[in-house]
């Protein structure tokens, strides 16, 4: 996909210019650069900005891994208070890398510029397809990026409080001048919602190239939003629509146990997205949670071909969706647990197993071991599902949203590193689970931070 250099010089311009002009400068003339629907899927298929920035900060502050006391002290600040969940200073200025509030809002500015473009853009029959296929890809990038921030700064959904809790801003507009204010989680998720749904009937079930939207991806993230806000009847809605456009698993028996040696785009990817890097969450650096490495059967290829032996007696991560990145987009091993935990939570035990099973016999050695997963009641069969959930979906960006929910569920996770001999605790629905918004962005703003 070439992407036209007036097109690349103009979406690199908003990415680096300073935090005061991020928040408060207005369109220029550049916008009239953008005037065919090519120009609009050029500045979409930027796929170094809208593909690989995502979210780094809840993997961070997450329990798939711990770092040692030397590797923890040689972080910059930002990055070990996210591990240690201190409240304050959690993101770095904005500079030329950025931080995770401005690759969030980088790609909702993109999406919506997008967005007000077609509208100018005059559809013939010929375009017609295209046009839709990329305001869908707009509202998808729109509204996945909202529900990254929702996941990260602010608290779990929960019915009761949602209208009245601190949500994120939802820029609707590439119009800097407009204010920024806070919405409620609930206006948040809804507009999420509403973006995505939007993108359905515009999308083709097969994208041109995996770092585009499509039907069945639209459909995954709808589920995936649905199951944050723990309404599994519409998760499983959406989870089995796009199951029913795309179900392709691999086989782990076809794999090697190389270091990053996964097929980039392999067919179980929806939707290619990877992580913005950040030093404890880096596959090299963090090492394996060791009760959950010990969780893996040795007749599970997962224990094989994601982790690497340090010789120390702890494990690394090794084998990404994107290989030398780590994986946030959508992929149907994800769809198919979504949809399994939704059965056992309507209570359907057969359908949950057979799910759980179609996956789980993908990633069992082939040598005959493979014994169906088993449960006699529905909440065994909802504990067998979380349980694989947290082995398969390690490092993908999902824990965060998982401890909160599951902790509205009555979990009762708490999360515990020892740095230099203290013990950090985060306990159940804490404050910090909504992270610190950006210092500057407070400053500069006006918005509340969030309460600690």
């Amino acid at each position: 996909m070439q992407i036209p250099s007036k097109i690349l010089v103009y979406s690199i311009f908003i990415v680096l210019v300073s935090c005061r002009k991020y928040l408060d400068q207005k369109p220029d003339q550049s916008m009239t650069l953008i005037n065919k629907v090519e120009d609009c899927q050029a500045l979409l298929d930027n796929s170094y900005y809208v593909n690989n920035l995502d979210v780094a900060a809840g993997e961070a502050s997450a329990d798939d891994y711990f770092v040692t006391d030397d590797l923890w002290a040689s972080f910059q600040l930002e990055d070990r208070n996210l591990y240690i969940w201190n409240p304050d200073n959690l993101f770095p200025s904005f500079g030329y890398n950025g931080n995770d509030w401005s690759h969030t809002y980088d790609n909702v500015n993109r999406a919506n510029m997008v967005l007000e473009a077609l509208n100018h853009i005059k559809i013939t029959p010929t375009s017609a397809s295209n046009w839709n296929d990329v305001r869908g890809q707009a509202l998808v990038l729109r509204g996945r990026s909202f529900l990254q921030g929702l996941i990260t700064w602010s608290l779990a959904y929960d019915k009761s409080t949602a209208s009245s809790d601190l949500g994120i801003p939802l820029r609707l507009s590439s119009d800097f001048n407009e204010p920024t204010k806070r919405a409620s989680v609930e206006d948040g998720y809804n507009q999420v919602i509403q973006d995505l749904r939007n993108a359905i009937d515009l999308l083709p079930v097969v994208p041109e190239h995996p770092f585009r939207a499509s039907k069945p991806a639209a459909c995954a993230l709808l589920a995936r939003t649905y199951l944050a806000m723990r309404l599994y009847d519409s998760c499983f809605k959406y989870a089995d629509e796009a199951l029913s456009l795309n179900h392709t698993l691999i086989d782990y028996n076809q794999l090697s146990t190389d270091p990053f040696s996964m097929e980039l785009f392999n067919p179980e990817i929806v939707m290619a997205d990877a992580m913005a890097y950040s030093d404890p969450v880096a596959p090299w650096y963090g090492k394996i949670d060791t009760i959950l490495y010990a969780s893996y059967d040795n007749k599970d290829l997962r224990k094989s071909v994601w982790f690497g032996d340090n010789g120390d007696g702890t494990f690394y991560f090794q084998n990404s969706y994107s290989q030398y990145s780590l994986f946030t987009g959508v992929a149907n091993d994800e769809v198919y647990l979504m949809r399994a935990e939704c059965y056992a939570r309507m209570n359907n035990i057969s359908k949950a197993m057979e799910d759980l099973n179609a996956l789980m016999i993908t990633r069992w050695k082939n040598d005959g071991s493979f014994l169906p997963f088993q449960a006699s009641t529905a909440q065994e069969a909802l504990s067998t599902i979380l349980r694989e959930r947290r082995k398969e979906l390690v490092f993908r960006g999902l824990r965060w949203l998982d401890i909160k929910r599951l902790n509205k569920e009555g979990e009762n996770i708490t999360l515990q590193r020892v740095i230099n001999g203290k013990l950090y605790t985060l306990p159940p629905n804490d404050l910090r689970y909504a992270l610190a918004i950006p210092d500057e962005i407070i400053g500069l703003s006006g918005i509340p931070q969030n309460p600690r």
